[in-house]
């Protein structure tokens, strides 16, 4: 059972003292503000999570629906504000480039962002921050490590939904900055043939983190299993149909998930291949890989937050802290 339905009685501290162990002194401020990256999360992205919650950015209203993502969403915002980060940093499966990998680099993009198959579900209105110096540091980064890689600067270029659809759904207050990063198209012509690159740019993105000083929870915005519904309910949130796509594909997501829950995150350098040639899986994308590349691939297990289907696609809500 994930750690979030589970609940100690009591704190360390107070643990401590029934067993009459010492208590601790208080860490540093300079050891708890440590710079680098201090979590990452498979964060997926589907418009319909940010329809269900109805926030006032987004213009459709719903009931509801889709509620175990959501709550696993809850808990993902209760651990990144323990983390204490500085920064968000999201590599996003729809922000596409046809030629290398592109960094935003707009210090406000503020506008409004339509999913092109789901308008009726997601419009939504934003307006953010971006750690410009960071963002310059991985275009440079990414450079340096021979990567075709550009910042992006153009003032009122609309932002795509995943990224939108993530940072929403991990920080709903936008009150922190935020660098996000395309995937460049190759993936979806040559499958997964273009992950090694991602390793590059994850690479990268670490070493710009480490030498900005910044603290940075990092987000892999993408779904699992992939195929889906071409139709949907008159009801759009109509939990009554929603499932997955077929058992084939449901099994594919939970092999996967459980790799990831017994660790070491290396047995996802085959893991990752292999579930995107059973189920299409969305991480051909690249940003699952970017993510454990850019943590060093680290000796631990993932924690699953939550998992569930959102119009039959596999997505789950996974915390990994290095």
């Amino acid at each position: 059972m994930a750690r979030v339905f589970q609940v100690t009685a009591g704190s360390s501290r107070s643990g401590r003292r029934r067993a009459g162990q010492p208590t601790p002194a208080p860490v540093e401020p300079a050891l708890a503000r440590r710079a680098g990256i201090v979590a990452g999360y498979l964060a997926p992205h589907p418009p319909h999570l940010v329809y269900a919650e109805n926030p006032p950015q987004n213009e459709p209203r719903s009931t509801g629906g889709w509620e175990v993502l959501r709550w696993g969403y809850e808990e993902l915002r209760r651990r990144l504000r323990a983390h204490r980060p500085d920064v968000l940093v999201v590599h996003a499966p729809h922000w596409i480039t046809m030629v290398g990998h592109h960094v935003n680099c707009v210090p406000n993009p503020r506008g409004l962002s339509v999913e092109p198959i789901f308008p009726h579900l997601f419009r939504y209105h934003y307006d953010f921050r971006t750690d410009v110096d960071l963002a310059e540091a991985i275009v440079e980064e990414g450079e340096r490590a021979g990567l075709v890689t550009s910042a992006m600067r153009e003032d009122g270029v609309r932002v795509d939904y995943a990224t939108i659809g993530a940072l929403h759904l991990a920080n709903p207050d936008w009150d922190l900055p935020v660098v996000s990063l395309s995937a460049n198209n190759n993936p979806y012509f040559y499958s997964d043939a273009s992950l090694a690159e991602m390793e590059t740019l994850g690479e990268a993105t670490r070493t710009a983190i480490e030498k900005t000083g910044r603290r940075a929870v990092l987000l892999a915005s993408n779904s699992l299993s992939h195929l889906h519904w071409d139709t949907e309910p008159d009801l759009p949130e109509d939990m009554g149909v929603e499932r997955p796509f077929t058992h084939a594909q449901y099994a594919g997501d939970m092999e996967l998930l459980q790799t990831i829950r017994e660790g070491p995150t290396a047995r996802l350098k085959e893991a990752v291949p292999a579930h995107i040639e059973a189920t299409s899986s969305e991480t051909k994308a690249g940003s699952l890989t970017w993510l454990m590349a850019a943590m060093g691939w680290p000796a631990i297990a993932g924690d699953v937050l939550a998992y569930g289907t959102v119009i039959a696609t596999g997505n789950a809500v996974v915390e990994w802290v290095p």
